[in-house]
């Protein structure tokens, strides 16, 4: 019924619990999660994943964060991405949250970075899974200038604001929503979600990250996706069944209806 669109297995919170977290997404029924790189050197794990269980899939790419990591290129993304059981380009984006003393000028490599990204997805012809925070402006510009149209997507765990997510629906972009959903101070996160056509929205948990209500402060994991669903529910005035089928549609228009 549901699909968990973002999600972090090979961190160490969830790595060595693999059998269990397949065992609550079944009597969750979330049916299939796509397990997110951040790194080049992390790829293998996340990629055995996918090959080793069919409800698993992957992405690959170089999360904006992380420095002193491999630094991607072209070639090698394509490269990587076109192996069986991967699905996406990314994690990738921008994120000037952090800028630990650094001005957003200083922040070029980050973009550069970003561009690499893009340029493979054009290339290889598979959508962006794209983090942004406190850089959408930056972002759109460069999907629209990279971009330029011919790349799918998504911006998973938006946090952004109702203008960012209309210039991403109008770049054919998806919106996935988080377990933010459900957090007493996430009004305007829930204003934003109420605009988004349900046909562009997708769940996710960005596990082990960002447990909704009622796991808040607790491990994240993929069998809570649910819990968003049931949020975003409320929001739409519809069903949490409603939800569960359309969002597990986009998914499979975004990313391909099968894994592995």
């Amino acid at each position: 019924m549901f699909v968990d669109s973002h999600c972090h297995l090979s961190f160490p919170e969830l790595r060595g619990r693999i059998e269990e977290i397949r065992q609550a997404m079944q009597e969750a029924e979330v049916d299939r999660a796509l397990c997110i790189c951040t790194t080049l050197e992390e790829f293998p794990t996340v990629h055995q994943l996918a090959l080793r269980h069919p409800e698993f899939a992957a992405s690959v790419g170089v999360h904006p964060d992380n420095e002193g990591v491999q630094e991607p290129d072209e070639t090698l993304l394509v490269q990587l991405a076109r192996q069986r059981g991967v699905v996406a380009i990314g994690e990738t984006g921008l994120d000037y949250y952090r800028l630990n003393g650094r001005s957003i000028g200083d922040m070029a490599w980050q973009r550069e970075r970003f561009r690499v990204h893009i340029r493979a997805a054009r290339e290889c012809g598979l959508p962006l899974v794209v983090h942004t925070r406190a850089a959408g402006d930056d972002t759109i510009t460069l999907l629209r200038e990279v971009g330029a149209g011919q790349v799918a997507g998504v911006l998973h765990c938006f946090t952004e604001t109702r203008a960012v997510a209309e210039a991403a629906l109008e770049l054919g972009l998806y919106i996935s929503f988080s377990g933010i959903l459900t957090f007493k101070n996430a009004e305007e996160l829930r204003e934003v979600a109420r605009h988004v056509p349900l046909e562009r929205c997708l769940i996710e948990t960005d596990s082990p990250y960002l447990a909704p209500v009622p796991f808040r402060g607790k491990t994240n994991q993929p069998a809570y996706v649910r819990h968003v669903a049931a949020a975003l529910a409320g929001i739409k005035g519809c069903t949490v069944e409603e939800i569960g089928a359309s969002t597990t549609a986009n998914y499979d228009r975004l990313f391909g209806p099968q894994h592995g």
